[in-house]
């Protein structure tokens, strides 16, 4: 991609410019899942990212709790689309937005303490599934 900003990026992350509309990642697969339009709003970019992942997680790279949040998804075998943004960018996300701000489906799953709640209630499992970021795994009755 001409003219990307370069940011550091953990594994299969995507670092996000919502200002600029530019976008770097260390996984060339991500590249080309997200499509940047430079006249769209921070605000519509993403609502717009949320809607077309499966599991989009909001970071910040310096996050502790956003990188458990990551290694608990790829526990479960999940690769979720990891957004990492700047303070600027987290207050696009809406009021009292925070990272990590997972979204599963396009519905928000909240925090790491929300996620881990749905984990250990086994519901988690079963959304994965539902909107096919999980396959093959047995669902618990």
């Amino acid at each position: 991609m001409q003219g990307v900003q370069r940011r550091r990026c953990s594994n299969d992350a995507v670092g996000l410019d919502l200002s600029t509309a530019t976008a770097t990642t260390s996984s060339s697969a991500a590249t080309a899942s997200l499509s940047i339009d430079e006249a769209e709003p921070a605000e519509a970019r993403i609502q717009r990212l949320i809607s077309e992942h499966p599991v989009i997680i909001f970071s910040r790279s310096s996050c502790c709790m956003c990188h458990v949040m990551k290694k608990l998804l790829g526990t479960i075998g999940v690769h979720p689309t990891v957004i990492e943004l700047d303070d600027d960018e987290i207050r696009s996300l809406g009021d009292g937005a925070s990272t990590p701000s997972a979204f599963i489906g396009g519905s928000p799953v909240g925090g790491l303490d929300s996620l881990f709640a749905l984990h250990l209630s086994g519901r988690l499992i079963p959304m994965l599934v539902a909107v096919g970021a999980l396959y093959n795994h047995p669902i618990p009755s």
